[in-house]
This record gives structure tokens, sequence and C-alpha cells, in this order.
């Protein structure tokens, strides 16, 4: 309604400096003389002003009719949409040039006059496969999520521009965190161009998400034919989708389908952690111990892993500590310089009770690598060797200090996961998690400096040099014997709470202190 107003007032504005501009024309004198061929013609001021723009208007119209005897010399000649444009050429021209202005705009950020411009041109052009997708951008660029939605439906409908609908609409959808309707939409679009990138990661992402192994290993196919993944790249992710299907077939207990999928992830991926633990336990649940020695012996090599020592402990649950130490030798030649082999080492010659060889096995990185699990060795150690109290608490407050050491962190998003999976649970990226050491900064324990008088004992134990905040220690898989778990001397962290507090002395404040210690440690 406003513009309608101001539509009638700049009429009458227009109207009334017209009548102004000819009264005043009429109260001027002169006026010209026009002499040819024996005629003459006077022209007063108004009279002069009317002809003037008169010959303008004829001199237009003639060359509008010489365009128009052009256009109609070249129909004559055979071209059939020569006068078809003649007519349409002033409409495409604003068209365009709305059409640019519009993209101008959207580069520009103006979101709402990218819009106003793309409905402009659509009214000129008639070509909604190039509108609709300028009115969609600056739709979604102002929020404005039903119109975007409207013309990227209307693009669905353009066999052109299909894909581009269905791709925005799959956005919107992930957007609203519908994804069942988005995987659907992903589909479609991977069958339109199965080429796309984006389109195959985001399927490949939604198919993993779902647990649909066996079509995101056809994704991942087709990423590998279009040449989009390197090889190598395509073919650990295979391994990392056999493994996860191999996972839900265990939830399903159906165990030779288990074993077919993690011999396969093992076989793909030697070097995948997870692969090579799953097919060697695959072994062992016919029997095969040679078959599953192999794998943890190649994984090993690949990469030192608690969880492979695990697994090689589980091939031979009932043998001695000795005769462990002496199985487990393969491994420590594989690798005997990296820290988890010697920390490896080390715990089997704790459950051995041969602690002197074991503080040779941690060599200097109880100083290079003061770990958690580093420094709860060293209290075994101390404790087997007959260490004072005061020596073994004073190693078991520095390990609640210490870093945590490797573990699952997501190379995307860098969360820690306490247990490898396919898809990170906070960003959802595919194949992101990888065994290492997580950035500083991990969650502090309650109360943690106010823990270490209690836990060093006396003054014999203590000290006054600045405590770090108190981080919680790593859990590892042990390849001790079950046996010899129960032995003081071979467990990882041998000393008790009720050893570490008096129970003499304790009181409430310092009971509260002494279970928090034990959350800490647990």
């Amino acid at each position: 309604m406003l513009l309608s107003l101001i539509k009638i007032l700049v009429f009458v504005a227009v109207v009334a400096g017209l009548t102004w501009g000819a009264a005043r024309l009429t109260d001027v004198t002169g006026g010209a003389e026009i002499a040819m061929a024996g005629y003459e013609v006077t022209l007063g001021p108004l009279q002069l002003v009317l002809a003037i723009a008169l010959l303008a208007l004829l001199g237009w119209l003639l060359f509008k009719a010489l365009g128009f005897l052009l256009a109609l010399v070249h129909f004559i000649n055979g071209d059939d949409t020569a006068v078809s444009r003649w007519f349409s050429r002033s409409r495409e021209r604003k068209g365009y040039k709305a059409l640019a202005d519009g993209m101008i705009a959207l580069a520009s950020g103006e979101g709402e006059t990218a819009m106003a411009k793309g409905r402009r041109a659509q009214r000129y052009l008639r070509r909604p496969e190039i509108t609709s997708i300028l009115v969609a951008q600056g739709a979604e660029l102002t929020g404005d999520r039903k119109t975007a939605e409207g013309a990227y439906r209307e693009l669905v409908q353009i066999d052109r521009t299909r894909f581009v609908g269905i791709r925005g609409l799959m956005r919107q959808r992930l957007a609203d965190g519908d994804t069942d309707t988005a995987m659907k939409l992903a589909r479609k679009a991977f069958e339109l161009k199965p080429r796309h990138v984006e389109t195959q990661d985001t399927l490949l992402r939604l198919q993993a998400e779902a647990h649909d192994w066996s079509g995101a290993r056809a994704t991942l196919d087709a990423k590998r034919r279009s040449g989009s993944l390197p090889r190598n790249v395509a073919k650990r992710r295979d391994a990392v989708l056999a493994l996860s299907e191999a996972r839900d077939v265990i939830d399903e207990t159906a165990s030779i389908e288990m074993r077919e999928k993690a011999i396969e992830a093992n076989r793909l991926s030697p070097d995948l952690i997870p692969a090579a633990v799953m097919a060697a336990r695959s072994y062992l649940a016919v029997g095969n111990t040679r078959y599953a020695t192999r794998v943890v012996r190649k994984a090993w090599e690949a990469e030192p892993h608690p969880d492979l020592a695990q697994v090689f402990a589980e091939i031979a649950p009932e043998e001695d500590a000795q005769a462990r130490l002496k199985r487990f030798s393969v491994l420590v030649k594989a690798r005997p310089d990296h820290p988890e082999t010697r920390m490896l080492e080390a715990e089997l010659l704790i459950a051995a009770e041969q602690f002197n060889e074991a503080r040779r096995a941690l060599g200097d990185l109880v100083e290079t690598d003061p770990t958690a699990r580093v420094l709860t060795l060293m209290a075994a150690i101390e404790r087997g060797r007959g260490a004072d109290d005061a020596v073994v608490r004073g190693w078991l407050a520095r390990a609640l200090t210490a870093p945590r050491g490797p573990q699952w962190v997501c190379e995307n998003c860098h969360n820690v996961h306490p247990h490898w999976e396919p898809v990170c649970s906070n960003c959802h990226a595919f194949d992101t998690l990888t065994w290492t050491r997580p950035a500083e900064g991990g969650t502090p324990l309650p109360r943690g400096t106010e823990m270490l008088p209690l836990i060093v004992g006396g003054s014999a134990g203590r000290t006054d040099a600045p405590v770090p905040a108190v981080r919680e220690g790593a859990a590892t898989a042990s390849p001790l014997p079950a046996r010899e778990s129960a032995s003081p001397a071979a467990a990882t962290s041998p000393v008790d709470e009720a050893e570490i507090v008096g129970a003499e002395t304790v009181t409430a404040s310092d009971r509260t202190e002494a279970e928090a210690v034990t959350a800490a440690r647990k």
C-alpha cells in the first residue's frame, strides 16, 4: 500500500512539473522560424520543445523499424527465430541485467537483494533453472528456509538441475538432523552423479552412522574407481568397514560370519589394530593358535598396542610367568625400543619377580616419557625391591598427576574415545580415530593437589614443589598371567588405599579423600 501511495505522489509531481514548465515556456517571448522550399514556419518556445521531442520520437521509431525490417529479412532467409528474438531482445537484456545484479549481491552477502533480483530476472527470462538457484542461495543467506526449500523443489522438477535441487534439500535435512531423509536424498544424488566427491563423502558418512556397512563399502568402491580417493586409503577404509561389519555380526552372535569378516578386515589392513585383535580372537575360537600368533606379531611390528598384548596373552591363558616371558620375547624382539614394548617387558618381568631386570627394561622412560602407566610400574618395581612405603607412595602420587599417554583420539575434532570406533561420536567423521597422545589439558580430578599430602604420607615423603592438576591414569590391558594378578609384586598398582592411608590415623575427611583416590585410580 505504501508503494502505491509513493507511485501516485511521483505521478502527481511529474504532472505538476510538466505543467509548470509549459506555463513558463508560454511566458517566454521569441521563437524560431523555419524556412524551407519557399515555406516559412514560426514556432513559439513551447511549440519548439514539442517539435524537438516529436523528432526524437520519430527517430527512435525509425531505428526500431529498421531493426524489425532487418530481422524480417533474416526470417525470410531461413532464420525461423529471428523475429521472435527481435521482440524478446529487450526482455532478455533486462532479465540478464537483473541476473547479473543478483549474482553480485549474492557475492556481497546481500541475500534480500539477491532474492529480489532473482525474481525480477525470472519475470523477464522465464528460465527457472537459472533464477531459482539465485533465489535459493539468497534465501539460504538470509536464513529463509521455507523460500529456499521451495526454490530447490522447483529445481528438482527440471532435468538439468535435478541434482542441484536434491543436494540442496539434502543439506537442509542434514541441518535439521533428519538423517533418514538425508540418506535417501544422498542415495538419489549419488545415482545422478556418482563421481561427485561431496555426495560420496556425505553418503558414506550417513551409511556408516546407520551401520549400513555393505552400502558403505559399495560407496567406498565408487570413490576409489572415480579416483577421488588414493588406493591405500581406500584399502584401509574398506578394512575399517569390514571390521565394523564383523563387530555387528558379533552382536548378532553369528560366529562364522564374524570370523570371516574379521579375517577379511585384517587381510585388507594388517596394521589396523582392532582388526588384528578381532582376527586373532576369531582364529583362537577355532583353535588355530598359529594364525593368531602370526596376526598379532605382524600387527605388533607395525604398531605395538596393549590390546595386541592382551590377545597374545589369551593364546595361552594358563601358562606361568616364566613361560609367558619366554613366549612374549617374539613381540619384544620385534620392536625392542618402542615405549609400549618396554612397558610390556617390564610388566612381564614384574610378574616373574625379576624387579631389577624390570627396572632396566623401562630404561629412561621415567625421565623421557613419564606417563601414568610408567610411574605405576615404577611403584610396583620399588615395592618388589623392598623400598619404603613412602617411596612407593611417592611414585603413585606422581602417577596421579602424569599424562595418560596414547589414547584413541579423533584427528578431526581431537575428542578422546575410550575404545576404537569407526565413526567419531563427537563430530561423526569416518575413520578418524588414531592411537596417539591427546592434547594436554585433560579434565583434572577433584581436589587433586589436596590429596597429595595424604598419598605421600608424612614429612619424609612430602614435597614443597608445585604439583600440576591430577589427571586420570590410562587403563590398559595387562598381559600378565591370571594367577599372578593376586601377587602384590605382579600388580601394576601394588599399593592398596589401606596401605597408603594408615588405618589408625585416618580421619573422616581423610577417608573422603582416600575414596576420591580410589575412584581416580579406577
